[in-house]
């Protein structure tokens, strides 16, 4: 379901923007900024989940989520529904570390564990598959705010059954409060940030910009030194000493960035192609069952090979989807720019399985939550920031293509968006018409062209930081203790016998990770 809210509004963005006036920013905005306000407080929620316990804040966020979904779906502006979408990026943070921090107590087995990852990331790509044809479907036949109405009897199903389906789970004993400074400074690391990349698109490098990137830069740095010092941290950043969880969340963060370009697909598909919100959506079901195919086979394929090496072959594969995609034109390039997004789909599948489960594995047991959270924080930040940077890529160089104005038409419009191009060019008869149609078709597709040779950029470049810095983490199937489905032990298998204890020791003996030693130290005075 969460999965579903971050992409059940691609296909419905042409419809709000006629009904509610939006802009290409404005879109953008009301796309992700969900996903920032998410990874902004995942950390933080994370965090108070290790402490109230995992499934009280499951039912909190969930019962928030119907409410603040049903705000959003009766938005009466783009403004209302950008804030509305911003309050609900906070109910979902909740969400998300719990449901994975609960997969940590329920599965306790190795195998089943990394099983239970490869699932749990199937079935988020499966959300994100189904998202574009629940919306389509209920673009057929009611208005754009149907689409965020769904999550309403689904968290409410959720808030009756959880209590009697999942255990309680808590991160040990944490004392103290959580510090209010180190939550504002999260948000104020990861917002502004955004807002710089977005203006730079909209009107270049300009004082606001830089001074809003500057602001991000430095309230994450002081985040950090922050965290270090405070003895009960919002984020205990001694897990980015293990270079197998620092490695694996870098991989997130890339991948998601790297996917930052599918919500373009949508808009082809829909503005340019001329598909409708169904037929758009069921486009969309085999890139997605494709990611989930390459989710559910990585835990297979580490048995003999290491991750390390299954992640790389799928970011070539990526690449090469990548490279089909930007040779796509307006006319006659859905099939080219869907057996792209197919093998892109394929070959990002097993990045996100095994990164997420490296995460989890080389984490000790009490900080779960924590974990969780920098692992959904990775991945959804780098998936809201692939959106901001890709789109305003292409919306940059769509804006650039009228520069010269349309005679006939209302230009001012036309530049916004894609979708405002075409409601204009219907309704201008004559040639005018058809060249703005023709204009804002090439303008687009070539800003979807240079998204996608982006992403492949950002692939080579995780396929070089998975190859070099897991180069250490063995295949399951070489015999040595602490690589298994996911690549490295599972955590909750530590207080099972002496030997099974020592099995992440052995990894971060071989790998020279810093702080192996304060690791097992803990590990042993539990």
């Amino acid at each position: 379901m969460m999965a579903m809210d971050l992409s059940i509004l691609y296909v419905a963005v042409p419809a709000l923007s006629v009904d509610l006036g939006a802009n290409s920013t404005e879109q953008l905005w009301a796309l992700d900024i969900y996903g920032f306000v998410v990874a902004a407080l995942l950390i933080t929620m994370g965090n108070l989940g290790d402490r109230i316990g995992r499934r009280r804040l499951l039912l909190i966020g969930a019962g928030a989520f119907a409410v603040v979904s049903a705000v959003a779906a009766y938005s009466p502006s783009i403004e209302v529904l950008i804030a509305a979408r911003g309050v609900l990026g906070i109910a979902g943070a909740t969400l998300m570390p719990s449901t994975l921090a609960l997969l940590n107590s329920l599965f306790t087995d190795k195998r089943h564990h990394a099983m239970a990852i490869g699932a749990y990331m199937s079935c988020f790509m499966g959300g994100i598959a189904l998202g574009p044809v629940v919306g389509g479907v209920l673009l057929e036949h009611f208005w754009w705010g149907s689409t965020l109405l769904l999550p309403v009897p689904v968290m409410v199903l959720l808030v009756v059954a959880a209590p009697f389906l999942l255990p309680e789970a808590r991160g040990g004993e944490i004392r103290g409060r959580i510090d209010l400074l180190s939550v504002v400074l999260s948000l104020v690391a990861i917002l502004p940030f955004v807002y710089g990349v977005k203006e730079i698109a909209k009107n270049g490098l300009t004082v606001i910009a830089v001074v809003a990137l500057v602001v991000g830069v430095l309230a994450g740095v002081i985040f950090v030194r922050r965290q270090s010092r405070l003895a009960e941290p919002l984020l205990d950043v001694s897990l980015f000493r293990n270079r197998v969880f620092a490695s694996a969340a870098t991989l997130m963060l890339l991948m998601g960035i790297m996917s930052g370009y599918a919500f373009l697909v949508a808009l082809y598909l829909q503005s340019v192609a001329g598909y409708s919100p169904l037929s758009t959506g069921l486009w969309l079901i085999a890139p997605t069952f494709a990611g989930m195919v390459g989710s559910m086979l990585a835990p297979a394929f580490t048995r003999r090979i290491p991750p390390g090496k299954v992640i790389v072959a799928g970011m070539i594969i990526s690449v090469l989807g990548l490279v089909a995609v930007t040779q796509v034109g307006p006319e006659s390039g859905v099939a080219l720019l869907m057996s792209g997004f197919v093998v892109a789909s394929l070959g990002s599948g097993p990045a996100g399985a095994l990164g997420a489960g490296l995460i989890m594995t080389s984490a000790p047991p009490e900080k779960a939550g924590s974990a969780a959270a920098v692992s959904e924080t990775s991945g959804d930040f780098g998936v809201s920031l692939g959106i901001a940077l890709t789109g305003s890529i292409a919306a940059a160089i769509y804006r650039s293509a009228f520069s010269d104005p349309v005679p006939g038409v209302d230009a001012a419009t036309a530049r916004e968006s894609v979708a405002g191009a075409m409601s204009v060019a219907q309704g201008t008869p004559g040639p005018a018409g058809e060249e703005l149609a023709r204009k804002a078709a090439e303008a687009f597709t070539d800003g979807l062209n240079v998204a996608a040779a982006f992403g492949g950029v950002v692939a080579l470049v995780l396929a070089v930081v998975a190859g070099i810095s897991l180069r250490h983490v063995p295949a399951h199937g070489d015999g040595k203790d602490g690589a298994d489905d996911a690549g490295t032990a599972s955590p909750t298998d530590t207080d099972a016998s002496t030997d099974d204890r020592g099995t992440v020791r052995d990894l971060v003996d071989e790998q020279g990770i810093d702080g192996a030693e304060d690791t097992e130290r803990s590990r042993t005075s539990r």
